[in-house]
């Protein structure tokens, strides 16, 4: 899948989350792209078995759908995370990042942060006691 549509699944995966819903102008209106631009990638993302659309147009990840988002998501989240609190990059060049990173990290690479951050947070948890 290429970075746009994996984009496009996370911010649906937010959406719903925040709004409880999320039609195709929602997406438009959130990543500031034209509503064409938007129903053609939706339009990808239906073929591609990642979304359906249900009779009010409220967009719906399908369960491959939500899984690929979540992985964006935690990829998004932990990247965002280790480079703000562990390398001392600011919040919003480290969100920045990570929404660059996220998409062309290797499994291996983000395992290793995953792990580093698991025991980071470990040795914090110890120092607290």
């Amino acid at each position: 899948m290429q970075e746009s549509g994996e984009n496009y699944l996370e911010t649906i995966l937010m959406l719903e989350q925040k709004n409880g819903s999320v039609r195709s102008i929602d997406i438009a209106n959130e990543l500031e792209f034209s509503k064409p631009s938007v129903s053609r990638a939706m339009s990808i993302l239906k073929t591609a078995g990642f979304i359906t659309m249900d009779k009010n147009n409220q967009i719906l990840l399908t369960p491959e759908g939500r899984q690929k988002a979540e992985s964006v998501y935690e990829r998004h989240c932990l990247l965002s995370r280790f480079l703000e609190e562990i390398l001392g990059v600011d919040h919003d060049t480290a969100s920045a990042d990570a929404c660059r990173i996220e998409h062309v990290i290797s499994v291996e690479t983000f395992q290793k942060i995953k792990e580093f951050i698991r025991v980071h947070d470990l040795k914090q948890g110890e120092e607290h006691r």
